[in-house]
Order: structure tokens, then C-alpha cells, then sequence
């Protein structure tokens, strides 16, 4: 395959850049030179996702570019020219079209990491229809949940996860990624055959900034989790994290680990590196510190994103630290890996990870911090410069402005704990409108609340705190504990549930159940064997709890809502 080095004309073809001094970018953000940094004089291109990610390259001679390197569990390796996906995404496009898929409507796939999942998501833009990622370890009542709530006409998946919507085809097109046989099985589409019927050309359906292109969905305490839909507004703030936090360049090698089922993955392991015209690296084998390293060595990765947690088990499991001080010819890190920065987001990146890192990746490492809601909003810069404590989530992104609010929505002074907002009337760059359908208000006057408790400090650093709810966040995954406890409570011997988090070495947090047994019922290994395994099928393997204890009762306030603090408290005792 030809991977000539041409370069789309907006990107930097300065490959030793001089970072910007971040106060001066900062304070003379303009929206307008920012979308002519992206988008040269095709600033219309903005109004399809596809085109912005992939169109516009291949229309202005990049083509032959890698987009997508992509390597299997077996090790195979295969790679996309932007051409070639802007061929198959068309296919798919006029499949999704036979079907009746209109702009706005929602297409989904439950697939690992592999070329299919990216272009069912180009194909699904191309059209003006809205992608919905699916997490490959959801359970039933997590797939049915976004479903029903979506309204998914298509669901793209494999056969490895076929079964979990076994009662849930009749409302919805399924396709299946696999063989024939397996497709006619179950009575599905096959996918190669189904793209081998349609048209390599479609017109891309051009809408307004507003239009949804991602449906996402956001964890939280009370109720079900909530549907955030992300607008085209979203690509010039995706575009700010990428080139100016993660310091994304036309010859990196870049690899996001995230899991593109989730906002961190889709939004920077998927549009992100296309919409700078990057090539984005795919490895589909589930996290393991040697694999990961033989990655990096084998693909020369020279720009990670990862999260403290994948960190944290690199670090533990001794993979990393292979230099021998008495064997000259044994290669270290440094010398094997082509690393040139890293980035970490979903949770506090200590200083212990941070110098773990600089020694044995050596690079430096940047915490960022952002939700599904917003993007990425706080960061540490690459490329800006700036004072950087480390433990702190940096500074704001450009084109946001952000507060530290008490109680009553007063501004606090810097030293002061608080709850991060947003100010939406100062903030050209984001994007966020409220929950797809209303689920809470999100917004008091002119903020927007993250729901984070944080400090800002005179350096115009923030430091995070925690959250004013009781969000779990284990190995990088946000976690409503009454998703988990109400699954827990389908168990026929559970009357009562409640779920925190646990500090944990490598996870950061994992997930303890207190449950309260139905009367003449006594807890039992078995019990909490079954309540796990519940919470695996029904909900997601990332969500079920790692320890059960069986209590006689739960704390709750007179009003009977479960106090959690106190949870928490004895769990840390």
C-alpha cells in the first residue's frame, strides 16, 4: 500500500515545534482564526463529520495517507489509507441508506477495535445519521437501556457478541461482522456481502453546527445514566485538545488505548486524529503490559494516551523496568521505545506515575481532564507552555472559561474548594446544551456544573478533589453505583444494596456491594459468586463489584436515602 507523506494543507508540517506561550494563546483565543487553522478556507467542511474527518483530506491529494493502522489478537496487521475509507464508508453509507437510515437517526455496533467499527462510524457521518457506540462489555439491561432510549435502527456486531441482543433484533437492523454461516444463523445481514452490493460513491448530507453526530451516554447516581448528544460544534474543541494538549504532529505515531466504546476513545482515539488528518493506531488484544510494550516497540509509537490505571499496571508488572545494569547488551527503554509525550485523563495521575514514566517510558507524561459531557476541558498542554505542578489537571483549555463555585453560586477565590463550572457566555469553545432528554438540569444561570469538586491556585492551576456525588471511577470507567445497585438487587435473595468505591492500587478504585439479605437468608460465598456474575451479564464486566459484604443494614438519612460517605468510610478504615 502507498503511504506517500503528503499533508493536509491546515495541518503544521513543522515537526520540531516550538510550543506557544500558553497565556498569550489563551487570552487572544479567536473562534474564527481557530476554524481557519482547521479548515483553511473549506470551513463548510465542519457541517459533515465524515468530511471533516475524511473527505476533505482525500480531496485535497492525502488519499494515499494511513488512516487507520489496525492489528488484530492474532498480530495481523492491516492498514487504511484515507481512501480506502472514504470507498468503504461510502458502501456502508448506501447500506445504512437502504435501510431506510435517515439524517438524525442513530446506528450503533458492539465491535472491538477493528477497521469495521471505523467505517460503520465515517458511513454513519456521511449521511448526517448519528453513531452510538456500544461498549463490548455491556450487558442486556445496559444494550437495552440505550436502545429503547435511542431509538437504534442498525446495530452493526460479531458473533462473539451477537447473543446479548438476542431479544432485541426485532426492533432494530442487525449486521453481522463474521462469516456467512454465522450471519444466516441468526438471520442477519452479512457484512462483506451486504458492502460488496453498494456504490463506492455517496454525496455526504451537509447539516448545521448544532446537528448530533455522536450519541453518547454519561453514568450517574440517581436514575439511569443520561444521553448526551455531541454536535458538530464539538470538532474545533476536539481539535484544540488534540493539537494543543496532546500535541498531535503530521509524523506521529499516535495511540489512544481508550476503548472507542466510551467518550475518551471515540472522541480522541477515532475523530480526533482524522479530523488533523493523523494516522490512529487500533491494537484490538485487550490490555497487557508485555503486549502493550511490544506495541509501542513494534509500531514506534511516539505519542500515547492511556489512563493512570494502564499506567499504573505497566508499572507493576515489571515489563517496563528491563534494564540491567549488569548486562551491556540488553536494550532499555529508552532505547527500544520511540516515545516522544504521553497523556493520561479519567482519573488523578499522581507524582509517583509521573516520574515512573520520565524514567522507564522515557517521556513526559500530561494529565488532562474533561467528562463525556464536555470533552476535554482542563489539561496540562504539550503544546503550550506553562507552569505545571505536577498533580494537578492543568489549565483551562483555550476557549473556556472556568470557575470555582461554593454552594451558592458565588465565585470562590483561588485556595478555595469548590464545584468546577463552566461559564458558558465566556467559553466560544464549548459546546455542551443540556442531556438529550432532560434528564437533569445541567446549567444555573450562565454555568454549566461538572459536578467535580476541585481547587484552583494562583498559578491559574486546578486540582482535583472528588465528586460531589458518588461517581465510582475504576480503571478509568465512570461508574453509577445505582446502576450497580439495582442489579444487584434483581438477585431473589438481596432486599437491599448499596455501592462505593474502594481506593485500589492499580484500578485507582474498585467496586465493593454492601448488600442486606432478605430475612431467614444468611450471605455465603456462593451468594456473592452469583451477585458478581449478575452484574457481569447484566450490566458490564467493568461495573461488577469486586468485593461483596453482607451486612445487616445500610446507613440512610431520616428521609431513607443510603449515606454512602459512610460507606466509604468504613471501606477505607
Amino acid at each position: 500500500m502507498n503511504t506517500a507523506s503528503q499533508t493536509p494543507t491546515n495541518i503544521d508540517t513543522d515537526t520540531t515545534v516550538t510550543p506557544r506561550n500558553y497565556i498569550d494563546y489563551y487570552n487572544n483565543f479567536d473562534m474564527n482564526t481557530l476554524l481557519s487553522e482547521i479548515f483553511g478556507e473549506q470551513v463548510d467542511d465542519r457541517l459533515n463529520a465524515y468530511m471533516a474527518c475524511c473527505g476533505r483530506h482525500v480531496r485535497d491529494g492525502c488519499a494515499d495517507n494511513a488512516a487507520l493502522v489496525h492489528e488484530d489478537t492474532a498480530g495481523n496487521i492491516t492498514r487504511m489509507t484515507f481512501g480506502e475509507l472514504d470507498k468503504a464508508s461510502a458502501q456502508i453509507a448506501n447500506l445504512l441508506q437502504s435501510y431506510g437510515v435517515k439524517a438524525g437517526d442513530k446506528v450503533a455496533t458492539m465491535l472491538p477495535r477493528t477497521p469495521e467499527l471505523l467505517t460503520v462510524v465515517l458511513a454513519t457521518w456521511r449521511i448526517g445519521a448519528v453513531y452510538q457506540p456500544l461498549f463490548t462489555a455491556f450487558g442486556y439491561d445496559s444494550i437495552k437501556y440505550r436502545m429503547d432510549k435511542a431509538d437504534t435502527k442498525v446495530v452493526f456486531t460479531n458473533l462473539e457478541n451477537r447473543s446479548k441482543f438476542e431479544d432485541l433484533a426485532e426492533q432494530t437492523k442487525m449486521v453481522l461482522v463474521g462469516s456467512i454461516e454465522d450471519a444466516q444463523t441468526w438471520g442477519d445481514d452479512h457484512y462483506i456481502q451486504s458492502m460488496a452490493a453498494q456504490s463506492q460513491t455517496i454525496e455526504p448530507v451537509i447539516l448545521d453546527t448544532d446537528a448530533p453526530f455522536l450519541q453518547m451516554f454519561t453514568s450517574g447516581t440517581v436514575g439511569k445514566s443520561k444521553g448526551v448528544s455531541v454536535p458538530l460544534a464539538a470538532l474545533p474543541a476536539f481539535y484544540l485538545y488534540m493539537r494543543y494538549a496532546i500535541d498531535l504532529r503530521k509524523d506521529d505515531q499516535y495511540w489512544n488505548m481508550a476503548d472507542p466504546g466510551w467518550a475518551y476513545g471515540l472522541y480522541y482515539a477515532i475523530t480526533g486524529p482524522l479530523l488533523l488528518g493523523i494516522t490512529t493506531y487500533f491494537n484490538e488484544a485487550g490490555f497487557d503490559a508485555t503486549n502493550t510494550r511490544e506495541f509501542m516497540v513494534r509500531h514506534k509509537i511516539t505519542n500515547l494516551a492511556s489512563s493512570p490505571t494502564a499506567f499504573r499496571m505497566m508499572k507493576s508488572s515489571g515489563v517496563f523496568d528491563n534494564k540491567d545494569d549488569n548486562d551491556d547488551d540488553l536494550e532499555d527503554n529508552s532505547t527500544q521505545l520511540a516515545l516522544r509525550c504521553a497523556n493520561s485523563a479519567g482519573e488523578t495521575l499522581n507524582t509517583e506515575v509521573v516520574n515512573w514514566v520520565e524514567t522507564y517510558l522515557a517521556c513526559q507524561v500530561k494529565d488532562q481532564y474533561g467528562q463525556t459531557e464536555t470533552g476535554m476541558t482542563c489539561c496540562a498542554h504539550h503544546a503550550l507552555t506553562h507552569e505545571c505542578p505536577v498533580g494537578s489537571m492543568g489549565m483551562a483549555l483555550p476557549g473556556h472559561t472556568l470557575v470555582v463555585l461554593d454552594d451558592d453560586m458565588n465565585v470562590l477565590p483561588d485556595g478555595e474548594q469548590g464545584q468546577l463550572a463552566v461559564v458558558v457566555s465566556q467559553s466560544p469553545a464549548f459546546y455542551f446544551r443540556g442531556y438529550s432528554w432532560n434528564e437533569k438540569q445541567a446549567f444555573v444561570d450562565d454555568y454549566y456544573l461538572t459536578g467535580d469538586v476541585v481547587e484552583r491556585h494562583s498559578d491559574g492551576s486546578y486540582w482535583f478533589s472528588g465528586r460531589d456525588d458518588d461517581i465510582i471511577i475504576t480503571a478509568g470507567y465512570r461508574v453509577g453505583p445505582t446502576d450497580v445497585e439495582n442489579t444487584v438487587l434483581e438477585h431473589e435473595a438481596v432486599a437491599e444494596s448499596a455501592a462505593v468505591g474502594v481506593p485500589d492500587e492499580v484500578r485507582g478504585h474498585t467496586i465493593k456491594s454492601y448488600v442486606v439479605l432478605k430475612d431467614g437468608i444468611e450471605g455465603s460465598e456462593q451468594i456473592a459468586k452469583e451477585i458478581q456474575e449478575l452484574v457481569r451479564k447484566r450490566l458490564s464486566t467493568h461495573a461488577y463489584p469486586r468485593e461483596v459484604e453482607f451486612v445487616t443494614e445500610l446507613p440512610k438519612t431520616p428521609s431513607g436515602k443510603i449515606q454512602r460517605f459512610l460507606l466509604r468510610s468504613l471501606s477505607a478504615a
